[in-house]
């Protein structure tokens, strides 16, 4: 990707808060943990140190998110445990801290709502579609696009100008990465992650086999050409004589993989119309203005304690500066 092409950072808004919440150990100045709300801005503001993006993007999960996937597969998901604190805070009890998580979520849209930064949610559509929404968008088409996110679907939407940021990590990844990390191409990366299945979504996938596998008996997979679970099943049915265990698993559960594999795509986000249009809308729209009076009153207001802003700050008014540089 070329150095000087236009660059946005696109933010797994839920994944980078809940990293933050249950690991930062920030109080406020009256003994309220505050490590999801400051967490996030001090993680954003490391992100936009180093990648010095020229816009941001915030995709949360709407209320609902989850449910066309669940309607699939009504185990989707199910199983999580809570996100709670890795830490015990006096006198506070268990839904005390759900509350307090609520408010810091809340709270942190309140502070992003004051930059320049375009917060996208749509109704029922998880942040994973909406990104993937982002990336797709013709406003963007040759800017380079970062995506900051722990989780491993965004791997199949590393291309030319896509790389995924994996925070926990700190590695990059971009196309040649995935492939020489996984011998698999990014357009094929739902696609094999469908055949082993994704425990943390707790999807199922086919017994005893895992990305290495599928990289080593369908070499194709490697290749840019999408491959599709036709395409699987006929390699298994070619290669039925060599009585490996991993062909005959994957042809006798091709059913399970086709679930998956629609649970899992994101490259053809299941976005209704409408809902493209308001995020298209959003980003192409949002707000250009930086209100540091109200975020400094906010932070006070939140007992924030003393930390050195000076990037966030600057990367948010050089945002507003090239904003207002365009429209003239």
């Amino acid at each position: 990707m070329s150095n000087e092409a236009k660059r946005v950072l696109i933010v797994d808004a839920l994944n980078m808060f809940f990293r933050a919440y249950i690991v930062d150990p920030s109080l406020s100045t009256n003994g309220q943990p505050i490590g999801g709300l400051k967490g996030f801005l001090k993680i954003l503001q490391k992100q936009i140190r180093e990648t010095k993006p020229d816009q941001v993007v915030i995709a949360w999960d709407g209320h609902g998110g989850s449910r066309r996937r669940k309607s699939v597969n009504k185990n989707y998901k199910e199983g999580r445990k809570p996100i709670r604190l890795n830490r015990s805070i006096r006198n506070m009890t268990e839904n005390e801290e759900m509350e307090n998580k609520v408010w810091q979520q809340t709270r942190l849209f309140d502070y992003l709502n004051e930059m320049p930064i375009a917060q996208v949610m749509l109704p029922e559509v998880e942040a994973d579609d909406v990104i993937a929404a982002v990336t797709n968008l013709d406003y963007y088409k040759g800017w380079q696009k970062v995506i900051v996110s722990s989780d491993k679907d965004f791997l199949q939407l590393c291309d030319d100008e896509t790389v995924l940021y994996r925070p926990i990590q700190k590695v990059v990844m971009n196309r040649n990465k995935v492939i020489e990390e996984y011998g698999i191409h990014p357009a094929n990366m739902a696609l094999a992650r469908a055949v082993v299945g994704d425990k943390s979504d707790n999807l199922d996938g086919v017994p005893g086999i895992g990305l290495k596998t599928i990289a080593k008996r369908f070499p194709f997979m490697v290749e840019e050409q999408y491959c599709t679970i036709d395409d699987l099943i006929k390699h298994c049915e070619e290669h039925g004589e060599s009585k490996l265990k991993v062909y005959e698993s994957i042809a006798d559960n091709r059913e399970l993989i086709t679930e998956n594999y629609g649970l899992m795509q994101l490259y053809v986000p299941s976005i209704s119309v409408q809902g493209k249009q308001k995020i298209k809308y959003t980003v192409e729209n949002a707000e250009k203005f930086f209100n540091q009076t109200e975020i400094n009153v906010m932070m006070l207001q939140d007992g924030m304690g003393v930390w050195d802003w000076s990037t966030l700050f600057t990367t948010m008014k050089r945002i507003v500066a090239d904003n207002k540089s365009r429209e003239e």
